[in-house]
């Protein structure tokens, strides 16, 4: 009994070992070294202070800010201790009435804008965190936002076009924008 018992131990004990301590502890030397700053959460700085991550959304409501995806993170937007989609299929009357909400929100802040209302503007993500929104998100509150900032909507359009990303490798997803660093440059407080 303990000569088959024994190797098995040991084996438990070495594969401890290695893969719950020595291999974590590889990988995560090697992303500190490699990439600090993403195996550090990607934070941002404004300011000496850290104001986010640009991983994670923030929730904005100011007329002079660029508003992010809604968020489905309940009871708290953005809450990424809860990360989470809203679980609500395409036939579910809440997800219907979730999104008209969002819909007249929009066009009351902003009642001159006779644009199409881009989808993900409306729409939670399947994190509920999302960061970005689309290029089309962003220009649909253009003008939202350089009127409450009393500037020219060229500006703020190129703004815009500044911090776009355009899709990986050219092709995969769609080009996006950055909410907090749009927003950090319009105060700004750009890194």
């Amino acid at each position: 009994m303990i000569s088959t018992l024994r190797p098995a131990l040991v084996m438990f004990g070495a594969l401890t070992l290695l893969c719950g301590a020595l291999y974590p502890a590889a990988v995560t030397g090697i992303g500190r070294l490699a990439f600090a700053h993403q195996a550090n959460g990607s934070l941002v700085d404004a300011g000496g202070k850290t104001v986010g991550s640009s991983l994670i959304g923030q929730p904005f409501s100011a007329p002079g800010h660029f508003w992010g995806r809604p968020s489905a993170t309940a009871p708290m937007p953005y809450n990424a201790a809860g990360s989470s989609g809203s679980n609500l299929g395409p036939t579910n009357p809440a997800l219907l009435d979730a999104v008209k909400a969002r819909v007249a929100a929009l066009k009351a802040a902003d009642p001159g804008n006779r644009a199409p209302i881009p989808v993900d503007l409306v729409t939670a993500s399947a994190s509920g965190l999302d960061p970005e929104i689309s290029v089309a998100a962003a220009e649909y509150q253009a003008a939202r936002v350089a009127a409450a900032r009393k500037l020219p909507v060229e500006q703020v359009r190129a703004l815009i076009a500044r911090y776009r990303h355009d899709p990986v490798l050219g092709f995969l997803g769609e080009a996006r924008v950055n909410v907090l660093a749009l927003n950090l440059a319009l105060d700004g407080k750009a890194q």
